[in-house]
């Protein structure tokens, strides 16, 4: 009776642990290390999430919040992904691509016409009736995830690769017009390298550097002007305040640093009650002070996607006005140009 009593102590004295989930490498960039030598830290397991309120009760007016442009990588429900235009809270304009491809960057220019990366393939400009107007064509064994719009006549994309290359393109020739050559923690890892860089008003270029967990400022001649540390930074942009908007990838935060590298507002996984941060991809600072934060749910198990909120618009008292959960219209949220927003976009009058 002693010796089953001490059995039943034990059995009760068990713990059981959890099992870390693994991250799809399609999806999952390697985690930044401050010096470059030091060993990756094992990423920490995504809990379970937890349901936002119903969609009755969610703030804002869903789909009809806003007009906008809306992509997303890795909609692996399906055999393609797509991106769409939202008006009046409906689809008006869709466009698919193969789903080994990814829409990591999309911007509408004022012709109406769309840049958008597409990761293997490059980059492309496509029209509202479905014609690609441009083309780049991205070699073996690299990925391009961030195009940018410079006026209608350039476009500014990153090139993961070994090496890798920032290049200013030139649509009707084909010429590189600018090419530097960046830094990278694992050249052969092309992957995890870099997300969105953005040129800055002033001509400056301003790298998320995923992989070294930092965003740099760089001059025309790749000399560096500028640096703040930022753990897997996804997304890096220059506000008009002269502050930088940084979005913290599977680390889910938002931060605002002002030129000293100081952090002057900041949202983190848990700060929003009722509307968890999981990976955090494209932010942008809106005309009203407001700011839009793309939640990612690629890092999560498909069956907990359906409760998890793409897109939050939150003041800058953290404040939610606009929370949309809409997956049977959309995908996982990676980039959103909202199209009521003033300024011309390839001039970069939009902060993001």
């Amino acid at each position: 009776m002693k010796f089953s009593a001490f059995v039943l102590l034990i059995a009760l004295s068990v713990t059981i642990q959890p099992v870390a989930k693994a991250q799809d490498p399609q999806t999952a960039p390697i985690a930044p290390t401050a010096p470059a030598a030091t060993p990756s830290p094992t990423p920490t397991p995504q809990p379970r999430p937890t349901p936002a309120p119903s969609a009755e009760v969610l703030p804002g007016k869903g789909l009809a919040q806003h007009p906008f442009l809306y992509c997303g990588e890795w909609d692996t429900r399906k055999p393609e992904q797509t991106m769409f235009i939202i008006r009046d809270g409906k689809v008006v304009w869709s466009y698919s691509i193969p789903n080994e491809e990814e829409l990591d960057d999309c911007t509408q220019l004022s012709n109406g016409n769309i840049i958008f990366a597409r990761k293997g393939k490059g980059a492309s400009e496509i029209t509202p009736d479905k014609k690609i107007v441009w083309n780049y064509e991205a070699p073996p064994h690299t990925e391009v995830h961030s195009a940018q719009p410079i006026g209608k006549d350039r476009v500014l994309i990153m090139q993961n690769g070994n090496p890798a290359k920032l290049m200013l393109i030139e649509k009707k020739t084909g010429k590189v017009v600018k090419e530097l050559e960046l830094p990278t923690r694992q050249p052969d890892k092309v992957h995890g390298q870099f997300r969105h860089i953005r040129m800055t008003k002033k001509g400056t270029f301003l790298v998320a550097h995923l992989d070294l967990g930092k965003v740099v400022e760089y001059d025309q001649n790749g000399k560096e002007i500028w640096s703040v540390p930022a753990p897997s930074a996804w997304a890096a942009v220059r506000l008009k305040n002269g502050n930088t908007l940084i979005s913290g990838n599977q680390h889910g935060y938002v931060r605002e640093v002002n030129p000293k590298g100081e952090t002057v507002w900041e949202i983190n996984k848990d700060d929003l009650p009722g509307y968890p941060l999981y990976t955090v991809q494209e932010v942008e600072r809106l005309a009203n002070g407001n700011t839009l934060i793309n939640n990612w749910s690629g890092g999560l198990k498909k069956a907990d996607w359906p409760v998890v909120v793409q897109l939050i618009e939150v003041t800058p008292d953290k404040k939610v006005v606009w929370a949309l959960r809409d997956w049977d219209t959309l995908g996982p949220a990676s980039s959103t140009q909202l199209l009521d927003e003033p300024g011309v976009p390839e001039k970069g009058d939009q902060q993001r």
